[in-house]
């Protein structure tokens, strides 16, 4: 099932409060089904995040967000060879998450939120997507501002990139994400997609998360996160065209079948 170019990473949110799907598969057997659709529905990797980074959320305990993923990510590991990341900014909890089964750190503070993130992944020879967010999720979306939103996402990039080098993190194990709706107004985000491509600039494969993002609500005028998955699957579909390497999404089946689709337009003679 995994066959379109650009490879789809699942959302799997097991948290109460995250800002499309809270609650929805915050226990252990909805959360397993649910990981269980994605793969078959065609998802290459699977996100478990265990605290939500939404605008202005607060942070929960090590010992609450370890509660929530650990057991999940051991159950999927225990039946699949797909490979897991784990979604966290808390270096003992990628540390139990990459013992349990997780190969990939998705890290939204791009190694800054823990000083010993980059350390951990060096050693256990992980994967990291390092994303950029302008602030914290508890203030990223008061008041964002910047002169030329892409051009900085890159210089951002390129100096973290030095960083993950410095830890010891070889070039090869880092993805970046443009952070869609972390500390960005529509026009940022909209000024990010449309140049994509200068992403690629930085030799590194791209992923782009934007799945039920409230910038499709405010161009669509659909306000519910849940029923932006259209729009989602739209603007994965113009990733065919772009530079990107993996789209992040909670309707892994809607976004293949618009992958596809764009893939076989663009391979058309």
């Amino acid at each position: 099932m995994d066959d379109t170019k650009i490879k789809i990473m699942g959302v799997l949110n097991v948290t109460p409060d995250s800002f499309s799907d809270g609650g929805l598969y915050a226990s252990f057997e909805t959360a397993c089904a649910q990981a269980e659709k994605m793969i078959a529905e065609g998802a290459a990797i699977l996100d478990i995040g265990g605290e939500s980074t939404r605008p202005f959320s607060d942070p929960v305990s090590t010992d609450e967000e370890l509660k929530r993923v650990i057991p999940v990510i051991e159950a999927i590991r225990q039946k699949h060879d797909i490979p897991i990341s784990i979604d966290t900014m808390k270096m003992e909890v990628a540390k139990k998450a990459i013992a349990a089964g997780a190969t990939i750190i998705n890290d939204v503070s791009a190694l800054r939120g823990d000083p010993r993130m980059g350390e951990l992944a060096a050693d256990t020879r992980a994967d990291v997507i390092l994303m950029h967010m302008q602030g914290t999720p508890a203030d990223m979306q008061v008041k964002p501002t910047y002169d030329n939103v892409v051009e900085e996402i890159i210089d951002f990039f390129k100096e973290r990139i030095d960083y993950a080098l410095g830890c010891g993190i070889s070039r090869d194990r880092i993805i970046v994400d443009p952070g869609i709706g972390f500390g960005k107004n529509l026009a940022h985000n909209l000024s990010i997609l449309k140049h994509l491509d200068r992403f690629a600039t930085l030799g590194l494969p791209v992923m782009l998360a934007h799945s039920r993002k409230r910038f499709l609500g405010e161009i669509t005028g659909v306000q519910a996160e849940i029923e932006r998955d259209i729009a989602t699957a739209v603007v994965a579909a113009v990733c065919a065209a772009k530079t990107i390497d993996y789209v992040r999404v909670h309707d892994v089946a809607t976004t293949r079948q618009a992958i596809r689709l764009a893939e076989a337009i663009d391979c058309a003679r």
